[in-house]
């Protein structure tokens, strides 16, 4: 039997990664609600940088601007962060909507 999260999509931490400073009230399986704090967002997942006690393999669900609830797997940790991948792919026009939303400044933001 496997052990851990069977991921639907491949590990793809290529994808260009967004600085954003959002705080989510995630639904942890197993913990309740947990407070993240989102410091990066990619179109296949998100890193945190106050992950004490989360671990790999972990599931999450968090509400975003634009997507709404979407469920994520714990891919790594190091010191007090954690990569999240999520259970798919987010469409493109719907993460440009997001990152318009989430993005702490206009300058960073991709042209159109």
């Amino acid at each position: 039997m496997a052990v851990g999260a069977q991921l639907s999509v491949t590990d793809q931490r290529r994808m260009a990664r967004h600085p954003v400073d959002h705080p989510v009230i995630a639904e942890h399986f197993g913990k309740g609600d947990v407070r993240l704090h989102i410091a990066n967002i990619s179109a296949n997942g998100f890193m945190i940088d106050n992950a004490d006690g989360v671990g790999r393999g972990e599931r999450v669900i968090v509400r975003l601007p634009v997507i709404g609830r979407i469920e994520a797997y714990c891919i790594w940790t190091r010191d007090n962060r954690a990569g999240f991948q999520f259970e798919r792919i987010i469409r493109i026009d719907d993460f440009v909507a997001m990152i318009d939303t989430l993005q702490p400044n206009p300058r960073l933001r991709k042209q159109r």
